[in-house]
């Protein structure tokens, strides 16, 4: 059964150990501020140098985060609330779906302009937030992809990749494709039926197995409106279609939590991005039972 957690709460989670120090860990410090913050979890020292054994950058460094990010969701949804988790950068979903893993069986609404789908062999410098969907399904190194020995954290069937735009690049550097198994909505899917009916079907599809974590990496918006990522791509989704599926997903009480990555306050010098999307943010928080 789900956990019903009605009251927001933010857990900072400024790891770039998946990607590299570029300005994603000052994230946290940027969006939501005034919520209620439940900690901050600091990550280990980030190694520049590719693992010889799996051809991932840290490793080592993201299982342990991971354990311990499980261990500060877990506090958060034993006590009752909705836990916000802040990244950093991607690869924390990992430690958000242990956390739910250790619970039983739960789903994701898997909101990103990437499928990060890649194994090591084709991810260029062996960044792990482009692999992170394909580690939670269980495929890859097993110090990842097999956390506690309770991978894959989420089963094919209980994903939902949604608004993704990357097919042809992620095609032509060799990552694999999602599998048949996973539902995938990528951009045009969405258009086609727009953005609220889309996200509509998607959470149907997730309250099935009666709970679902909501992954938001902010690149899934419209490069126009959101260059402050660090992997730039055409196209995206706009601020009311973001507005319009966040709402969706949070507002039904299965939804058990939500991440937001990516975002670089580097790159919004002036914060006009952060505080749009701090208020996106706000208003799909809003929706939430007893928001």
């Amino acid at each position: 059964m789900p956990l019903i957690s009605p009251e927001p709460v933010v857990v900072e989670a400024p790891s770039v150990l998946g990607l590299r120090p570029s300005g994603v860990e000052e994230l946290p410090g940027v969006l939501l501020g005034g919520m209620p913050r439940a900690g901050r979890l600091e990550a280990p020292e980030y190694d520049p140098v590719r693992d010889a054994g799996t051809g991932m950058l840290n490793p080592g460094g993201i299982a342990r985060y991971s354990v311990q990010l499980a261990d500060v969701v877990g506090e958060v949804l034993d006590s009752g609330r909705f836990p916000v988790v802040l990244g950093g950068d991607c690869s924390i979903l990992l430690g958000n779906l242990l956390a739910l893993r250790r619970r039983g069986r739960y789903g994701l609404l898997f909101l990103d302009g990437h499928t990060d789908f890649y194994q090591p062999s084709a991810e260029p410098t062996g960044e792990v937030a482009s692999m992170e969907l394909a580690l939670a399904t269980g495929r890859g190194p097993r110090i990842l992809a097999d956390l506690e020995g309770r991978g894959p954290l989420v089963r094919d069937e209980d994903v939902v990749a949604f608004g993704f735009r990357d097919a042809d690049e992620s095609a032509a550097a060799g990552s694999r494709p999602l599998p048949p198994g996973l539902y995938a909505l990528d951009l045009d899917d969405v258009r086609a039926v727009g953005a609220g009916e889309a996200a509509r079907g998607a959470v149907g599809r997730l309250a099935e197995q009666g709970g679902y974590w909501v992954h938001l990496d902010v690149d899934v918006l419209d490069d126009a409106i959101m260059p402050a990522v660090d992997y730039r791509l055409p196209g995206g989704l706009s601020w009311a279609e973001l507005e319009a599926v966040l709402r969706t997903a949070l507002a039904d009480e299965r939804a058990v939590g939500f991440d937001v990555t990516i975002f670089n306050p580097r790159l919004d010098p002036d914060g006009t991005i952060a505080a749009r999307l701090t208020e996106c943010l706000r208003s799909a928080l809003s929706s939430r039972p007893g928001g």
